[in-house]
């Protein structure tokens, strides 16, 4: 018996409304494990946001004047190179080197970038330089018209910042130079900041004083007589310099060098960034004067060293200098007032190299 064939049904079109594969819902599993992978990289987004906001340690950096030779610790902050190494700092201007040092030896701020440590530590505050950018005095005395040779200065008020500057210092290296003596025959008045000696000039309250090279340019225009630059006689001294006390080094000494890893690369960018720089200078100098911001620039790379290393020989001219009055200072070792383990460290790394590639 013949069956008859069965018919073979034709596959159903396919619906308008049937979803391709690309269009079905994910199944649990890969719904689950998406989930998961969102979860993982919005904990790990978090904690680097975190951290990275932890990282950022504040702190206060002080500096003492408006003059070029502070201007590492703005470019520092302005060009986030203090960031770059893990620190949000706050710069603070202090008036003038005397009470920049002061408010070193009280911890507040920490840092200060201030070459006026030897007389506080021999008076028992534990301070230190890690790092230093001047190895001469680059101050220029000036004088009120009417006089005309330094030696009409005997008799006559020697205006400078406040005992125990970097301008006490300078007056006491041009008197010896002229045979003079402090607060006998020349007297020495503290009268603050630059701009504050100026306006003492014009009004006759002082005879003399020292300006840095970046106020120079307006001095002159003022009519003041320029005699002399200190650096001109030859004194191997130490001036300016990254300064804080042994025990903030002790608790905080990633600090220290972070903060010194940051001035180093301001010093490099200054060099090779005279635009940014002098924005920089002008924003802090406070000025937009041409012949300020320009004299400032040009006596910076003609004075400040790439690398920062103390002068032990400048140091011990200033406990020489200081003898008389602080017999500490005959028994006291140049070495006692500056640690160079920061910059060996960043020999060592290789730091110095970075930076000379990064900034040639």
């Amino acid at each position: 018996m013949i069956r008859p064939a069965r018919r073979t049904r034709r596959p159903a079109k396919a619906s308008r409304c049937a979803r391709s594969p690309s269009s079905r819902p994910p199944q649990p599993r890969l719904v689950h494990s998406m989930l998961k992978s969102a979860l993982y990289l919005f904990i790990l987004l978090s904690l680097t946001t975190s951290a990275a906001a932890q990282e950022l340690k504040k702190i206060r950096l002080g500096y003492p004047s408006l003059a070029f030779t502070q201007s590492h610790i703005w470019v520092a902050k302005e060009e986030g190179l203090f960031k770059k190494y893990g620190l949000d700092v706050d710069p603070v201007f202090l008036r003038g080197g005397q009470v920049a040092t002061q408010a070193l030896a009280a911890g507040d701020p920490p840092i200060v970038n201030v070459g006026t440590v030897v007389q506080a530590n021999l008076t028992g505050y534990n301070l230190v330089l890690v790092a230093a950018v001047e190895t001469r005095y680059y101050q220029l005395v000036f004088v009120r018209p009417g006089i005309t040779g330094l030696e009409q200065l005997k008799g006559k008020k020697l205006g400078i910042s406040g005992f125990g500057s970097a301008t006490h210092y300078a007056a006491l290296i041009l008197l010896k130079h002229l045979n003079l003596e402090p607060n006998k025959d020349v007297a020495l008045i503290p009268g603050g900041p630059d701009a504050e000696r100026m306006g003492a000039l014009v009004a006759g309250k002082i005879d003399a004083s020292f300006f840095n090279m970046s106020t120079a340019p307006v001095a002159r225009r003022m009519g003041f007589i320029e005699l002399l630059s200190i650096a001109d006689l030859g004194v191997e001294v130490q001036g300016n310099g990254l300064a804080t006390s042994r025990a903030y080094i002790k608790s905080n000494r990633d600090t220290v060098k972070a903060a010194l890893k940051g001035y180093i690369e301001a010093i490099h960018f200054i060099y090779a960034n005279k635009t940014e720089a002098q924005r920089t200078f002008a924003k802090y100098m406070r000025t937009n004067d041409p012949d300020v911001l320009e004299t400032s620039y040009q006596s910076y790379v003609k004075t400040i060293p790439k690398k920062p290393y103390f002068t032990l020989k400048g140091i011990q001219f200033i406990l020489d200098m200081l003898a008389p009055q602080m017999p500490q200072a005959k028994s006291a070792k140049p070495e006692q007032f500056v640690d160079p383990s920061f910059l060996q460290e960043l020999e060592n790394e290789g730091f110095f190299t970075e930076m000379a590639k990064r900034y040639p």
